[in-house]
């Protein structure tokens, strides 16, 4: 579920690069659209991943979509999920996805199921369609899967466990079923891969005669944690790692690159740059960064080598030719400071210090999202991110002299 460039870069390459590749196959579903679907359809699923780096491009065609089909194909998706080859649905619906609120209407359409033709229904929201799925694989008695979840929240397995149970709870028995059958998967999921303009997918076109190329850096990383009691590709051959504990390479992965993502989206526009390379080449993105990072490090196990990723970080960043906009970064920015700047604030807090870098990404995105500069907008502002910070009189006072700082900066 999501056939986004990302998910192309990531899960489907590191399909394609298993060494038991040949056994396995990718349905895929776009969240909505029909136009990405259509062409690759038109392409037999093959696509052209160009690996971007300094040096120059190198290319590569992945054959492990072997079906594409729109999100809107609710037919067709629920057929597959019933499959008895069926064994695993992977999710790449980006974080508000997870809380939808149209989740209350398919909840309510789900509600008189139980002992209706699933046929006709319709689900609005990917979750809504993914418990509708599941119906049909209990109805089919099609056995155990996983469900793996390729979205930047923290425990995003557990996530997607809540919202797919307070979905499936108005079909009577699903939720018990979905508990002995279904194992949900957390991982943490890294590979830079921006969104093309016009002009670049045209050009991509143009040079490999595909309708459907991705551009991703060469770095990429997939760690895993969670059991696969219907089977799984061996995506180890091609990299991706296993792990008991995901927690501290998941808070690794999204305090330390996404979190930079995140302070740079705002901060960096604000200072008028349009990329993230641009962004960290300002000596005040920079300093901002590292003073960030240095707050986060402080909570994090030193065995996950963290000076070795900061500097690979920094590389990663400062890559001319991966074209990553500050304005695609900075899209749902509140639902993504929640899980990736709260977190690092409300533990330097605890830890008796002041949180100041964390302040000033929390004001930089205030200075682009939120409210004035008066302390009782503010308050509001930060209570939505953390009731914890909210409350913390010593870290609004800290987000207000940043924001003070910041001064009359506006997008550019």
């Amino acid at each position: 579920m999501g056939l986004g460039a990302f998910h192309r870069s990531h899960l489907a390459w590191y399909t394609a690069h298993a060494s038991d590749a040949e056994q396995w196959g990718i349905a895929a579903y776009t969240g909505r659209s029909a136009g990405l679907a259509d062409d690759l359809s038109a392409q037999d699923g093959l696509y052209t991943l160009v690996v971007r780096s300094p040096a120059g491009d190198e290319a590569e065609r992945v054959g492990s979509i072997v079906r594409a089909h729109p999100g809107t194909d609710i037919p067709s998706f629920v057929n597959d999920l019933a499959a008895l080859e069926t064994a695993i649905v992977s999710l790449t619906i980006t974080e508000a996805a997870y809380a939808d609120e149209r989740t209350s209407l398919d909840r309510t359409l789900l509600a008189g199921s139980a002992d209706a033709d699933l046929d006709g229904l319709r689900p609005l929201t990917a979750i809504g369609r993914l418990v509708l799925g599941l119906e049909a694989r209990r109805r089919a008695d099609s056995g155990a899967l996983a469900l793996v979840s390729c979205d930047n929240l923290p425990e995003n397995g557990g996530v997607l466990r809540q919202a797919v149970h307070a979905v499936a709870i108005e079909v009577p028995g699903l939720v018990d079923w979905i508990d002995a059958h279904v194992s949900f998967v957390s991982s943490s999921v890294d590979r830079i891969t921006p969104r093309l303009s016009d002009e670049e997918a045209a050009e991509l076109a143009e040079r490999y005669g595909d309708r459907a190329p991705v551009v991703a850096e060469p770095f990429s990383d997939w760690v895993i944690a969670g059991e696969f009691p219907g089977g799984r590709p061996q995506w180890e051959t091609a990299g991706a790692r296993f792990a008991d504990e995901l927690e501290p390479w998941e808070a690794r992965k999204l305090w330390l690159l996404n979190g930079a993502h995140t302070l740079l989206a705002s901060l960096g526009r604000l200072r008028g740059h349009r990329t993230v390379s641009e962004a960290i080449a300002d000596a005040d993105c920079l300093r901002s960064v590292e003073a960030y990072w240095d707050e986060a490090c402080r909570h994090l196990p030193p065995e996950l080598e963290l000076p070795e990723y900061r500097a690979a970080l920094l590389e990663r960043f400062r890559n001319p030719r991966i074209r990553h906009l500050l304005a695609q970064i900075g899209l749902d920015a509140d639902t993504k400071m929640r899980v990736r700047i709260a977190p690092v604030a409300e533990r330097e807090r605890s830890a008796g210090r002041s949180a100041d870098a964390c302040a000033k990404v929390v004001a930089a995105w205030l200075a682009v999202d939120g409210p004035g500069t008066d302390r009782s907008s503010v308050e509001c502002a930060i209570v939505d991110l953390s009731p914890v910070l909210g409350v913390d009189a010593a870290f609004v006072e800290a987000v207000l002299a940043s924001r003070r700082s910041i001064g009359d900066l506006t997008l550019r």
